[in-house]
């Protein structure tokens, strides 16, 4: 059987770069001709041809080719930092600053060339991984980032990943621990200037109570957002996230 990941139609582009970054090569994939700019991420140590294998892409299809939106998708270093357990956890750390730097440094600027807007502010979505990953993205630099569609996500690394380190890598990308204590013009963006949607099930495999702690501490800052818990038949699957995705971007009216 002849599988079609995405419409013929679908505009669709691979591009990449030697990242100076990550010292690596970064492949990104481009869905859509116009409207606004959403960041996919994939879940643990997947690809940026992911979100497209398993349909995620496919799902958010007619946003895609009316223009509503312009999806990119790119690599996690999951590998290579928090999902080998070889490396010490100060290099994973260290490896996800850099990665966090990568997105921040190379990949906005990629996103505003091809959309013609050298101001535009982007969307981030992911579920698991992708999710913390979204999240982690729009709350360290909401002045380059103004919506989250967090899907089935975990947003406090220490209890899984930190085995007793801190410092500032681990510090400023876990959101559980730099959200709370965020003050000016960041905390004034994500009050007023920021879309923030977190959403889970309550089924097989998934963890509401990240998403619900996360809620705590938004609302503790006076963070506007959208906790939405689907039901205790809504497992940690993509048939669920596909649902998910297009859902939000036709609440955000996109």
């Amino acid at each position: 059987m002849n599988l079609k990941y995405v419409d013929d139609n679908l505009y669709r582009r691979i591009d990449g770069w030697q990242s100076p970054t990550l010292g690596q090569y970064m492949p990104i994939v481009t869905y859509g001709h116009a409207g606004h700019p959403l960041l996919l991420f994939p879940t643990a140590s997947a690809d940026y041809l992911e979100n497209e294998r398993f349909f995620l892409v496919k799902s958010i299809e007619p946003h895609l080719m009316a223009g509503r939106v312009r999806a990119f998708s790119i690599d996690s270093i999951n590998r290579q930092a928090w999902m080998d357990e070889k490396v010490p956890v100060p290099e994973q750390a260290r490896r996800q600053a850099l990665y966090a730097r990568y997105v921040e440094e190379e990949v906005v600027p990629y996103i505003r060339y091809v959309c013609g807007n050298h101001q535009i502010r982007v969307g981030t979505t992911g579920a698991s991984w992708g999710a913390y990953h979204a999240a982690n993205t729009l709350f360290r630099r909401p002045d380059l980032f103004d919506t989250v569609i967090a899907m089935s996500g975990f947003y406090d690394l220490e209890p899984l990943y930190f085995k007793g380190y801190t410092d500032d890598n681990c510090f400023f990308n876990n959101p559980a621990w730099y959200l709370p204590g965020m003050s000016g013009h960041y905390l004034d963006l994500l009050r007023h200037a920021c879309s923030i949607n977190i959403v889970s099930g309550q089924g097989a495999y998934e963890a509401p109570e990240a998403s619900r702690s996360l809620a705590r501490i938004l609302t503790e800052k006076g963070i506007p957002h959208d906790l939405d818990l689907w039901g205790h038949d809504v497992n940690h699957d993509w048939p669920w996230w596909r649902k998910m995705l297009p859902y939000y971007l036709d609440k955000l009216g996109w």
